[in-house]
Order: C-alpha cells, then structure tokens, then sequence
C-alpha cells in the first residue's frame, strides 16, 4: 500500500433506483488532509460511509489502511476515528468522562494521564469537568474530535466538523485541524465551506452525480478551472453592464455588480485604465482571485452552503 492511507478504484454503489458512486478512483496520501465536495446526492457521504465500512459497495475496490473495506471493517475500525456531521455529546457527560467512556466502549485501556492528553490536545483542558450541555458549539465539536483520538487512530474522518459554527470557533477548529495534521493524522473531510476546503486541504476531489468530476491540489483546481482576475464594479448596475457591454467588454451582472474577468496578470492594468476612462456611477471597484468555490461554480453549476444550493 505504501503511502497510501486510502486507496479507491472503480467504486460503484448502486441503489434499485439510483447509482449513487458510479466509478470514482482516488487516492489519499499519508499525512495528508482529503477534502472531499460536493453538493447534496453527489454521492460523496455513501463513499465516506462505504470508507467508513458503514455500507457494501456494489462493484470496484475500497481500501483503507490496507484493509479492504468489505472483510476488514474490524482490523480498519481499531485505526480509525470518526467524527459524524450530527455528533452531540451526552449532556450529562464531563468531556473527561466522555472520552473515558467512548475508550472503554471500544476496548481501548487508556490512563487518566493519556485521556488528559487528549483533552489538551483539542484545547478543553480548562473544560475538562464542565458538563457537555454547558460547552459551547466549537467547544462540542472539539470534544467530539477528542473522541475520535481515542485510541490513536492514523486516520480522522470529520464529517463536516464546524457546520453550525461562528466564523472565530470555525477559525479555531481549522487551526486545531492543521495541529493534528502536523501530528502525522490523516484526515479525511468533508465540507460544505469551500473556503475551509481551500485553506485546510491539500487535495481535493469535486463530485457531481455519482462522479468524480475534478481532482487535484485546490491551487492546482484554480488555475486549470479558475485562474485570471475579476476585476468587481460594484454598484454599477445594468447600466454599467451595457456601457462595457456596447464597448465589446465581457461582464457579467451579478445583483448590482459588475464582474470583468481578466484571463492575464499583465492584463489587468490595461484594463483597470480601460473601466477608469468610462463613466460609470459605481461605489467601488476592486479585484478579486479565483477561489474554489468559482471553479465549484463552473463545474456543478452551483453554489454550495451549509448543504443547500444556490443558483
């Protein structure tokens, strides 16, 4: 298996009345944080449970730890550790009895010691006797990733781990992320932020109906998918979309912005003369790169939040 943590080929998962994974093939490296997107019914949360040993494939090859998921989900299950999307802390738990009890639920002797090692790692120690029901969001989440350590899994599944979140605790999550990822974790997340794919991944795989539809480093997806610059007239309108529009300049109305996309860095001087030396009545005119979440655009034809899409 080498360095391959997770190794996936030809994998179909069929239903009577839909094939839900048809074909996907990836690879996810040791060490390395796997972002895997896609908007509701692309098939990526069978594959993650088909991963997690939680459902047969229908045909193909799934791997995990070297372990092939249809007669080793026992051997992978010692080695893993799973954080769901609706994971919720019993209340009447203390996180230092919570991580005590899920050890012992999964026959894994640990000492006092080693349970508050695990505490500090995802940053509860000051919480470590507070009940769940008076833990914050984030702090719930942490100790929901707290959990998923017990026994010193090589590989995290984090199901979309700061859905629900504010934007600090989210901050806090992805920087307790690249923590354990420095650790030597691999993990493997899914995620409706593209933002957080874009920050905290170092490989991406976008799935649409069953297919993988792009793959690579998200910078890599940039360029290849994205790549150039918007220039943003903001508040210029219809009305300013016309005037470009009637001097043979692309833009595209977006409410009440104008978005110029330039394909070339040196082109975007020219340009910026170009919009200054037409009268348009706008607010504010700035350039923005291309992110994930425009090559998510162009691919699904969709924006994705919080599992929901937006045309």
């Amino acid at each position: 298996m080498g360095e391959h943590v997770i190794e996936v080929r030809g994998l179909v998962k069929r239903y009577p009345d839909i094939t839900a994974v048809d074909g996907i093939e990836f690879d996810v490296s040791r060490g390395q944080v796997f972002s895997l997107l896609g908007p509701n019914g692309a098939g990526k949360t069978t594959t993650v449970e088909i991963l997690e040993g939680l459902r047969d494939p229908t045909a193909g090859e799934a791997r995990v730890l070297g372990q092939d998921v249809r007669s080793g989900y026992r051997r992978i299950r010692e080695r893993v550790g799973v954080l769901p999307q609706d994971f919720e802390p019993f209340d009447r738990l203390r996180p230092r009895e919570a991580v005590t009890y899920w050890a012992r639920l999964f026959d894994h002797d640990v000492s006092e010691e080693a349970v508050a090692s695990i505490i500090e790692t995802v940053g509860l120690s000051d919480r470590a006797d507070t009940f769940a029901l008076n833990l914050s969001g984030g702090e719930k989440r942490r100790l929901g990733i707290a959990m998923a350590l017990v026994g010193q899994p090589d590989l995290l599944f984090l199901d979309e781990p700061t859905t629900g979140l504010d934007p600090g605790a989210r901050r806090e999550l992805w920087t307790l992320i690249g923590d354990l990822k420095k650790k030597g974790r691999t993990i493997l997340l899914t995620t409706h932020y593209l933002d957080e794919a874009e920050q905290l991944a170092d490989d991406v795989a976008i799935m649409n109906h069953g297919k993988i539809v792009a793959h690579g480093s998200p910078s890599a997806l940039i360029s290849q998918f994205g790549g150039g610059t918007t220039i943003v007239l903001a508040g210029a309108g219809r009305g300013g979309s016309q005037a470009l529009t009637a001097r043979g300049i692309a833009a595209e109305l977006h409410g009440d912005d104008v978005f110029v996309h330039v394909p070339m860095a040196g082109q975007v001087r020219p340009m910026l003369a170009k919009l200054a030396s037409i009268e348009i009545p706008l607010t504010e005119i700035y350039t923005k790169r291309s992110t994930l979440e425009d090559v998510f655009l162009k691919l699904v034809g969709a924006r994705m939040e919080e599992g929901v899409l937006a045309a």
